[in-house]
């Protein structure tokens, strides 16, 4: 058995690259074969997951790194039946969360070892690739706060921080939104399409996604005054912000959100947009989990 480790150094201010040092004991003391890839630019994990792919030698591809680098890789796996696995080394980790991929280094490489690939969906917004959640809304704005806090703290702190600093800034926005031919359109708080269920280092965005359900989890939670956010966000921590009387979820295979100047987080990168198209590749990857 052969492992192929796709390391991205950026990942956690460089605890992706001190997670390795700790894992390349652990494999020789397991007398296991594994290669190390670094990633030197972005995109680069996908190109590297695509060779690694065709390489029969190799038994599966591991990212290491966060939510990004495990999206790369993902996006060079999806559609060639190669297994992939995760070891978690970035800032917050979103995606293992519904994997049941543990948080834990070491536990994540045992898990990697032992564990079953099983077919896990994957989504496209407008062709490009994504894994776990893609949205648009206060969440963004949140993000663009939390990216300079990334570089002080890891995990839920550096979101925590930008979701504070969100709640003075934020505008509501209006929105198209069409889900297998359904239309909705009103002025939002939040829109995510999901597959994976957490965003923000640990925020159940939407608690009841399933990566292997072969849908879209589409959460609409409808804009209200600013002063009233902060009495909606011990709900939205705790898994209770499906049952709001200001959202709507529902489950789809093909999404439509149109709006003027849109700003679209896709797995945490913001990409600006007018029009985007969400849709459902069930079972498209393997994933050992």
């Amino acid at each position: 058995m052969l492992f192929a480790f796709i390391v991205n150094p950026a990942a956690g201010n460089g605890y992706s690259l001190e997670i390795m040092q700790k894992l390349e004991e652990i494999l020789k003391a397991k007398d296991t074969e594994y290669r190390i890839y670094r990633t030197e630019r972005p995109g680069h994990g996908t190109e590297l997951a695509v060779k690694l792919a065709a390489d029969e030698e190799v038994t599966a591809v591991v990212s290491v790194g966060g939510d990004g680098t495990a999206g790369e890789v993902a996006a060079g796996l999806t559609g060639t039946g190669k297994p992939m696995g995760i070891i978690p080394a970035g800032t917050g980790n979103d995606f293992i969360k519904s994997a049941g991929i543990p948080n834990e280094p070491d536990k994540a490489l045992e898990l990697l070892l032992t564990g079953i690939a099983k077919p896990t969906d994957t989504g496209t917004v407008n062709d490009r690739f994504f894994l776990n959640v893609c949205g648009t809304g206060f969440d963004v704005t949140v993000l663009d706060y939390a990216e300079d806090e990334k570089k002080k703290h890891r995990g839920l702190t550096p979101y925590f921080l930008g979701l504070i600093k969100a709640i003075f800034h934020y505008q509501s926005i209006h929105l198209k939104i069409t889900a297998d031919g359904k239309e909705q359109e009103g002025e939002y708080l939040i829109c995510s399409v999901a597959n994976g269920r957490f965003i923000g280092g640990g925020i159940p965005i939407c608690p009841k996604a399933d990566i292997e359900d072969g849908k879209l989890d589409l959460v609409m939670i409808r804009s209200v005054h600013r002063w009233q956010i902060p009495f909606y966000l011990p709900g939205l921590m705790l898994s209770k912000d499906l049952k709001f009387r200001i959202t709507k979820h529902f489950r789809a295979s093909d999404i439509l959100i149109e709006g003027n100047s849109l700003r679209i987080n896709v797995d945490g990168d913001i990409s600006p947009m007018n029009s985007v198209e969400f849709r459902i590749n069930p079972g498209s990857l393997m994933l050992i989990r």
